[in-house]
């Protein structure tokens, strides 16, 4: 039904050719964009356009390189399905040929619009923009423009090895994700959006991208907001010199060929999984000196991020079903015998108990308040939340809560990692979901019919969605942050 609905609104515009042009952009689902003319699916009140190629396939000759601009079209291209996902382990489905992003805009609404840009997470060696999870319809619903980028993972997207990386950088995601921002600063407005107005929002991998783009000079002015969700700021970046010890190994691994470009990709997942059972950060962002010169926490002491509103903030469980080799290496890594964690959590008698809520605090919790007070300081305006909301239905058995919070952003129900939510659950998300566009729209998350968000992020205020209230007020864990911290 939606493609013969999106075929109507097309040929409407080839009929009409010499008018269609003074048709506000919202009446068709149709884009004019360099790379040729898009036509988009409608579905209800919204109008989605998949699979858009924002840079030249990676391949071949382009492997290891930065990201090269699409070949220039005049022709139609029908943008009903997602491309690929990039190349990872676990995943059957994936490709090289992945520099592709999606828009969803409401239908009939014209603009200029607010732009909302999602970076996906999964450590920087798996995920996808693709993930039903992350289908934008439900904010661009409101009003929006919603934006999800695929980017290089793995040993394609941050592999160092001077034999490859003539610009000095390994950084290939994040080369990626700049080459997306610009394909949005100069497409967008052709789907309604304004490209002055542009707010990045992600999780964990996906929060340390925007934050390193925070700090990169080649992206400054490309985003005017920021929404950094779980993101372990404390830490620690790999040297060029570390990095391209991996990349060594790497090519070792596949066997040293006189061409790594032309082997092919069923060998470099290979030897990825390989490197990635001895060292899961193997292929992470490096300090390049170029994108990346220092780390997160360092660059926002020292005052030298995009001073642009912000929001910030961390779910009161970070563990899930993947992290349990993290809780051990954090664990370890504190140096606090278990009465002292006890003194901690006085609370939790078992041993995996205290262990997770160590992680969440010392990964998360902390870092995320230390980034929001050095970004306060700054001047610049900074909200900072903790999401510790549960889902009804799972309640009495409450899994790990990593990731939690998306499904309450996009509102998305009974696809794969997304539940059914009761009608409680759906007004939370609503507010949580009305918090997110409204400081998208102006960078202040308030509004009307909302719980007052206090922005003194600065001086230990939050925002704490609880499974009772929704509430500003002075962090109860402050006193125990504290102490990790020191």
């Amino acid at each position: 039904m939606r493609s013969l609905l999106a075929l109507i609104a097309a040929s409407a515009v080839l009929l009409l050719a010499g008018s269609a042009a003074a048709q506000p952009v919202g009446q068709f689902p149709f884009a004019l964009t360099r790379e040729g003319q898009m036509l988009g699916a409608v579905e209800g009140e919204v109008a989605s356009f998949k699979g858009l190629a924002y840079a030249a396939p990676p391949v071949g000759a382009l492997r290891w390189r930065p990201p090269q601009l699409a070949p220039e079209s005049s022709e139609m291209h029908t943008a009903y399905a997602y491309g690929m996902p990039c190349l990872q382990p676990g995943r059957p489905e994936t490709n090289e040929d992945c520099l592709t992003l999606n828009v969803f805009r409401p239908f009939g609404v014209d603009g200029p619009l607010p732009v909302m840009m999602f970076i996906h997470g999964g450590s920087f060696i798996g995920g996808t923009a693709n993930d039903p999870l992350f289908d934008g319809a439900r904010l661009a619903q409101a009003g929006l423009i919603v934006v999800t980028a695929n980017y290089r993972l793995g040993a394609l997207g941050w592999l160092a090895d001077p034999a490859l990386s003539e610009s000095g950088s390994g950084n290939y995601g994040l080369m990626d994700q700049i080459a997306a921002l610009h394909w949005v600063h100069d497409n967008i407005a052709a789907f309604g959006g304004d490209p002055g107005n542009v707010t990045l929002f992600g999780r964990d991998a996906g929060a340390r991208s925007i934050a390193l783009l925070m700090l990169c000079a080649q992206a400054r002015g490309l985003f005017q907001k920021a929404i950094l969700q779980s993101i372990p700021a404390r830490a620690r970046l790999r040297s060029a010199q570390e990095a391209e010890t991996v990349g060594r190994q790497f090519v070792a691994v596949l066997g040293s060929p006189a061409d790594v470009r032309a082997v092919e990709p069923r060998r470099l997942l290979a030897a990825e999984i390989r490197l990635l059972e001895t060292s899961r950060r193997s292929f992470a962002p490096m300090r390049d000196g170029s994108l990346v010169t220092e780390d997160i926490a360092a660059g926002f002491a020292a005052g030298h991020q995009s001073r642009i509103p912000l929001i910030i903030g961390s779910n009161d469980d970070e563990t899930g079903f993947d992290s349990e080799l993290d809780i051990k290496e954090e664990v370890a890594s504190s140096g606090l015998t278990s009465d002292e964690l006890r003194k901690l959590y006085p609370d939790l008698a078992r041993p995996s108990d205290l262990a997770a809520r160590l992680y969440t605090d010392k990964v998360f919790s902390e870092p995320a308040r230390l980034l929001a007070r050095l970004h306060a300081a700054s001047g610049a305006a900074t909200f900072r939340y903790r999401f510790a909301y549960v889902p009804e239905a799972r309640r009495a058995n409450p899994e790990g809560g990593r990731g939690r919070e998306l499904q309450f952003i996009f509102g998305v129900e009974g696809v794969l990692g997304a539940g059914i939510f009761s009608r409680g659950d759906r007004e939370v998300a609503s507010r949580m979901r009305s918090y997110w566009i409204n400081f998208a729209r102006n960078g202040d998350p308030n509004g009307p019919d909302l719980p007052r968000w206090d922005g003194a992020a600065g001086r230990d205020r939050l925002l704490l969605i609880a499974n009772d209230r929704i509430a500003s007020g002075d962090d109860p864990l402050a006193e125990r942050l504290d102490r990790l911290a020191r």
